[in-house]
């Protein structure tokens, strides 16, 4: 889809509220809700739909969002570049459409972004979710809300379930990349923080309705790191935020356990200790997390959490080891990230941020941009 010609007229101290959805009718009621008990006045609400058949944008309008219909089913990135191309305000604040946003949201968000050394301000998503589907889906919530609590501060990446930037700063970054479906905020994040900061802040506050089946969230987590690593690999740059090197270990750690139980019929019993060794190390890399998880919810629930961060170390590990095969062996791979819009030419003045230094050639960039992917395709 060829994203129309923006707007060309900006209302001063209007809020864009656009909120991408694909088949998220059950939560609208509580996220388009949230929307209209917000204290800031001046809000317009662009619900972007992207081929719902669940009668998503029938239930929009009812509501009173204004509604817009991308042609087909064509990804979060093209539905942000159509609400944003119809936006008229002066903020555009990107929502989920199965989050619901504080009350006092919108106006802390307007406050922050005005810093003009901001280029988008970010929000962190409750423990508890949205509405509760299943046990997995509380994991989630409680693992997302402490990675991202203990990593607030300046980012290097967009957390595009609830941020906001002013209209400005996208017109000079540039549209979402529409070829990209599992990563098109990671890459974002990456041109938008090589000019500007990119800042994660608990002032901004919404519950999501997290994942919550096993098998598709196995399967996303290891798209995301898979496809992580020639956007790592090309541009040198690795994420900056909740990523460190003890949770990039853990994952390998989690993948190595299993490998290495052969070693029981050569060692015997003895041999148990290494994957023994390698599983606390797992844990132990995200010490923090588990004392947290196990603090608010308690031992039973806290087993089952372990359990399940493990399953998904190890998706993070395997997509992190296809990434690197890919891109050894596919020049399409390697050039993913070629077709992703281009910044403007940057304005006579204004803040800079400094890039990060670069890290070294060739396949061993890549092998060190797929452990760096691992970490944070779990948000």
């Amino acid at each position: 889809m060829e994203t129309p010609t923006r707007h060309p007229a900006r209302t001063p101290g209007l809020v864009s509220v656009i909120l991408p959805n694909y088949n998220h009718a059950a939560s609208l009621p509580l996220s388009l809700g949230a929307l209209r008990a917000q204290t800031y006045p001046s809000i317009e609400v662009l619900l972007v739909d992207d081929g719902s058949t669940d009668g998503s944008a029938e239930l929009a309008r009812r509501l009173g969002a204004r509604v817009l219909s991308t042609p087909r089913n064509q990804g979060p990135a093209a539905a942000r570049n159509l609400g944003a191309a119809h936006a008229s305000g002066q903020y555009l604040l990107f929502v989920d459409s199965d989050v619901a946003v504080a009350p006092q949201t919108v106006a802390r968000a307007v406050e922050l972004v005005d810093d003009p050394r901001a280029g988008a301000v970010c929000g962190i998503l409750e423990d508890t979710p949205l509405v509760r589907d299943s046990l997995l889906q509380e994991c989630r919530c409680l693992q997302a809300h402490y990675w991202r609590t203990s990593s607030e501060g300046t980012v290097s990446f967009l957390f595009s379930a609830l941020c906001m930037m002013r209209a400005e700063i996208f017109d000079e970054i540039g549209p979402f990349d529409e070829h990209l479906r599992q990563t098109e905020e990671v890459e974002y994040g990456q041109r938008l923080s090589s000019r500007y900061e990119v800042r994660l802040t608990s002032a901004l506050s919404g519950r999501h309705r997290d994942d919550d089946r096993l098998w598709p969230l196995l399967r996303k987590v290891f798209h995301r790191c898979r496809l992580r690593v020639p956007l790592y690999a090309q541009r040198r740059r690795y994420a900056r935020g909740f990523e460190t090197a003890s949770r990039i270990w853990g994952s390998i750690a989690a993948l190595a356990a299993p490998l290495l139980v052969p070693l029981l019929l050569l060692t015997g019993a003895a041999g148990a200790l290494v994957p023994l060794a390698l599983l606390a190390g797992s844990v132990a890399s995200d010490w923090g997390m588990y004392r947290f998880v196990y603090a608010r919810r308690g031992v039973r629930f806290g087993l089952f959490f372990t359990g399940l961060q493990y399953l998904l170390n190890v998706a993070i590990a395997v997509g992190g080891v296809a990434g690197v095969v890919q891109w050894l062996v596919s020049r399409s791979f390697r050039t993913l990230y070629d077709h992703a819009p281009q910044p403007a030419p940057r304005p006579p003045t204004g803040p800079r941020t400094p890039e990060e230094p670069g890290n070294p050639a060739g396949p061993a960039r890549a092998f060190e941009a797929g452990k760096t992917g691992a970490a944070e395709a779990r948000a």
